[in-house]
């Protein structure tokens, strides 16, 4: 057998046994540690804040909308042309103020607009301080006080010039756990 004859045929062989490990295994045994009940039921990223944790009931602060349903990431594609498109826009409008006690024109525009990937725990300042009347008496805490904590929890502008301000809602609501 030539030389190239037994290259050939080895790199054939790593070939053949890194596909079985790389896609076969390995994604099988990723996919049976995902089905194991309990690993992942109600958990929380608890180590980062750099992603959305939505919380249930009026005493947190919400986060964006997300576009993607649970546990996916994922955006939707409608426009602001879309028919559809209004008729979530118009509803997410109306419950928030419901929920905040204000008229729909003092909604801002991050409260009713999807985060594409539902991932993002970054709300506007406005949308903060929309809800900090809600969150203070859920809380039992004076509003100076919810003011005070979301004031420590608010990014600044990227390089001091891009972008607007941010909140950061994961990390916010975590030092609302502290504070009550």
């Amino acid at each position: 057998m030539t030389t190239f004859a037994k290259q050939a045929l080895a790199g054939l062989r790593v070939l053949l046994v890194l596909t079985v490990i790389t896609g076969i295994l390995y994604p099988a045994a990723v996919w049976a540690v995902s089905r194991v009940p309990g690993l992942h039921a109600c958990a929380e990223a608890v180590d980062t804040t750099l992603v959305a944790v939505p919380r249930e009931g009026d005493r947190w602060f919400a986060p964006r909308p997300s576009a993607a349903t649970l546990p996916a990431s994922g955006g939707s594609n409608k426009g602001e042309r879309n028919a559809d498109h209004d008729a979530v826009i118009a509803e997410r409008r109306t419950e928030i103020a419901r929920r905040e006690g204000v008229s729909g024109d003092r909604v801002p525009p991050d409260a009713v607009t999807a985060s594409a990937s539902g991932l993002d725990p970054h709300i506007s300042t406005a949308y903060a301080e929309l809800q900090v009347p809600r969150v203070a008496r859920e809380n039992g805490l004076p509003e100076d006080r919810v003011r005070e904590l979301v004031a420590g929890h608010t990014d600044g502008r990227a390089l001091g010039f891009l972008g607007e301000p941010g909140v950061n809602v994961t990390a916010l609501n975590r030092a609302l756990d502290a504070a009550t």
